[in-house]
């Protein structure tokens, strides 16, 4: 896997993914940025979102279930001092679908941070107290 983030001005970077995909990252104006994307933080937080909530997907189509939404919620909390690390993050999932069973949705969630979602482990890892849960709305 590669990437590669190019400085623009100020704190604005363009970074793209290997598979050529653009995004731009910046920081706040007090630090020199101009507010036109996300943090770096930000984007490691919306990246473990996205590879739990891929998993997910995953695992629940496979066993067949009728989802037709699935949205990850993160709420982070950082360390005071330099470097500001993660400490905790809690992820909330909202699974919308047609006769979805609670366990098979919690048993996807688990399966995702215990074995699969490598962004939550590498995290968890690292020593970031990770916690999940989960609700299933009917359509």
């Amino acid at each position: 896997m590669k990437a590669r983030v190019k400085w623009t001005d100020g704190r604005q970077f363009v970074a793209e993914s290997g598979s050529g995909h653009s995004v731009v990252i910046d920081g706040p104006p007090d630090h020199g940025g101009r507010n036109t994307g996300p943090r770096p933080m930000e984007m490691l937080l919306m990246g473990m979102g996205g590879c739990t909530a891929f998993d997910i997907l995953n695992i629940l189509e496979k066993a067949r279930a009728d989802v037709t939404d699935c949205v990850a919620e993160m709420d982070a909390e950082r360390a005071d001092g330099v470097p500001s690390v993660f400490t905790k993050i809690h992820v909330h999932f909202v699974v919308t679908g047609r006769a979805l069973k609670e366990k098979q949705v919690q048993r996807a969630v688990e399966l995702s941070a215990d074995k699969y979602c490598s962004a939550s482990i590498m995290l968890g890892n690292g020593g970031v107290e990770i916690t999940h849960s989960c609700e299933i709305v009917e359509v």
